[in-house]
């Protein structure tokens, strides 16, 4: 402790440049939303909530949406000063309609510890004995540097965590041990992946159909509340990612998508991995204040940052601060810059508190002084970054579970778990059949907009069927024509089939846009394969028949119409069950090196036990003829009723 002590003090005196914690507030101290001279104290327990006050009155209107209606909870300064209008505000399109209020749910975890085998090198707790809470209507954020254990917390108190994770603790949801059923929060992950081809309105439009029961017609008003509160009026009608020469929208508004995609369910929590993710700083702020705006409906927001600007560290309610799983600050902003100055890292005058923060408890930046200790700088040191931070870790850790503020959580924690409030209700799901038309529906447009995903496919397809036509045209109609037309018949479909390997990459992105959702319980294996399937016939059918027309006559097939029509349905089938195999091995893989190496490998086997490099009857039986042959569908192409009537 004597060598903690000794550079703790030594990292004190080298930031002599810091004033004292009242003057080290910027200006534009709107942005730091507390009541003066409160500075000093701990924690606010005023917006802690009665459950007397806030029993939501749930009632179903016409149309098929859901109205909550909720006693609203006493403000924080936080919010007052919001509300105020003492904060910028996103643009709102004219005449929309007020935000609708929701009953928030409060969230605490007590002593939660998350364990993954093999997550860590040296141990395997990822989240160490970690306290907290949120409140109605706030905003609370968890920082710390990469690897710190911020988005597995954030999945635990939600409920997902990976099958490889045990969590050991407690988490309570109004008062009551975890309980959130579906629609009662919504999780934004870090990575999600958006359809490009459909319009902002017509994402929404379709999650909500795929998320709420009832009616398609009456999911229109939830679609239009949640662009209202993610400020996307501008955007409704944009196309989400580009589309042939129009270009997409920009990363700030693709985040707001996500994020709206979960409002449509009108969540009482939301939970969100990085919003800030790959925004620059002016998309920064305009994302922090739109969701500021969302906390005052009643939302409970909880979500991970790595590190912001000064003014959006002014709109946090709280903060819960994470070193490598350990907790080393929980409570209101800034309360944490006088954590910091009590155990002798006074933020500088001139830095952003979580640039101070994160540079304090970030072990990278070790390597940093090592590379730079015979640096110097104008002022004769490298910056003031002197301090082991290994150190000043401990420092941190040890004077939080001394302070106050640990005492005021844990206080908190036990009046907001001492009586159970109204517990959530599930808002019911859409139908499987429900969930299929949508899909497939949903898939045609995608289908019909995207050049690259089956327009390219078909003009390789008619550039495909050209040259085989044209190889083997003006065969005559000798018995040897017979064999050689035979051979046609298999050069063509197998050629097609290995040609639909191409599609793999479109399909990939299909699964991530399925995962996203199945993830959020907004779709289902069935429904996704069912879908999927179903919205390609169509367009295989109009591979078929234009290439089968076109083939058919080249090679000099008999000119009945009957037989032709028999032609085209036989190579449409095997198209479908091609489709229907790549769709299921690109499920299985989910990966495109891994799936196109299946899948061709099993088209080679397939062509072998088709019959056309040896009879049928003349293969080995164990498993060429039973059963590859007879699952071949190269051979019910090739068979020798349907030439021999066709020449």
């Amino acid at each position: 402790m004597e060598e903690i002590q000794s550079q703790s003090d030594h990292y004190r005196s080298s930031s002599s440049s810091a004033s004292s914690p009242a003057s080290r507030v910027p200006a534009f101290n709107f942005f730091y939303l507390r009541k003066p001279g409160s500075l000093g104290q701990p924690i606010s327990f005023e917006d802690s909530p009665e459950w007397e006050d806030t029993d939501a009155d749930v009632r179903v209107e016409e149309g098929g949406g859901d109205s909550i209606n909720a006693a609203t909870t006493s403000v924080s300064p936080s919010l007052s000063k919001l509300n105020s209008g003492s904060l910028p505000s996103p643009h709102l399109p004219e005449g929309a309609a007020v935000a609708r209020k929701i009953a928030g749910a409060s969230v605490a975890w007590k002593d939660l510890t998350v364990t993954i085998e093999g997550k860590r090198k040296y141990s395997d707790n990822v989240v160490k004995g970690s306290n907290g809470y949120a409140l109605p209507g706030t905003m609370t954020v968890i920082m710390g540097p990469a690897k710190s254990g911020k988005s597995t917390l954030l999945r635990a108190i939600a409920g997902r965590l990976p099958p490889a994770a045990k969590m050991y603790g407690e988490i309570f949801v109004n008062g009551a041990r975890m309980h959130m059923p579906y629609g009662s929060y919504g999780f934004v992950d870090l990575e999600t992946t958006l359809i490009g081809s459909l319009t902002v309105r017509e994402y929404l439009y379709y999650s909500a159909v795929l998320q709420l029961p009832g009616f398609f017609s009456q999911k229109k008003s939830v679609v239009e509340e949640a662009i209202h509160a993610m400020s996307l009026g501008d955007f409704a009608n944009k196309l989400i990612g580009g589309h042939c020469f129009m270009k997409g929208l920009p990363s700030g508004e693709r985040r707001r998508v996500a994020i709206a995609r979960e409002l449509v369910m009108r969540p009482h929590i939301l939970f969100i991995d990085e919003p800030l993710y790959h925004l620059d700083s002016v998309s920064a702020l305009l994302m922090m204040v739109t969701l500021k705006k969302l906390t005052s409906t009643g939302c409970t927001l909880i979500f991970t940052l790595n590190q912001s600007s000064t003014e959006v560290f002014g709109l946090f309610d709280r903060i819960c601060l994470l070193s490598n799983g350990n907790t080393l600050f929980f409570g209101e902003t800034l309360a944490c810059l006088q954590h910091f100055s009590n155990a002798g890292f006074p933020c500088p005058i001139m830095q952003s508190p979580s640039d101070h923060f994160l540079r304090a408890i970030n072990t990278d930046f070790d390597r940093i002084i090592a590379m730079c200790k015979n640096w110097q700088d104008d002022n004769g040191d490298f910056s003031a970054v002197n301090m082991d931070t290994a150190v000043a870790i401990c420092t941190l850790e040890a004077t939080y579970k001394s302070s106050a503020d640990t005492a005021a959580v844990e206080t908190m924690i036990l009046r907001l778990t001492e009586k159970e409030g109204p517990l959530l209700k599930s808002k019911g799901k859409a139908s499987n059949a429900t969930r299929i038309a949508v899909l497939t529906w949903r898939s045609l447009l995608n289908m019909s907009r995207e050049f690259k995903y089956y327009w390219l496919r078909l003009i390789l397809y008619m550039l495909l069927t050209l040259c085989i036509g044209t190889i083997f045209s003006g065969l005559g109609h000798s018995l040897s024509s017979a064999v050689t037309r035979v051979a046609a018949i298999f050069v063509f479909v197998s050629f097609t089939s290995l040609l639909s390997i191409a599609g793999v990459p479109v399909l990939m992105k299909e699964i991530k846009i399925y995962a996203s959702e199945e993830s959020n319980q907004h779709s289902g294996a069935l429904a996704f394969l069912f879908g999927q399937l179903l919205s390609s016939i169509p367009f295989l059918f109009l591979i078929s028949i234009s290439s089968s027309l076109v083939f058919y006559f080249l090679i000099g097939l008999r000119d009945e119409f009957s037989l032709l029509m028999y032609f085209v349905l036989n190579f449409f089938m095997c198209l479908l069950v091609n489709e229907g195999l790549m769709l299921a091995v690109v499920s299985l893989w989910q990966n495109i090196f891994q799936s196109v190496l299946t899948l061709v490998t099993i088209h080679v086997v397939l062509m072998l036990a088709a019959g056309y490099f040896r009879i049928r009857s003349k293969l080995p039986g164990p498993v060429w003829t039973h059963p590859l042959s007879y699952i071949a569908f190269h051979t019910y192409s090739i068979q020798v009723d349907f030439w021999r009537t066709s020449i």
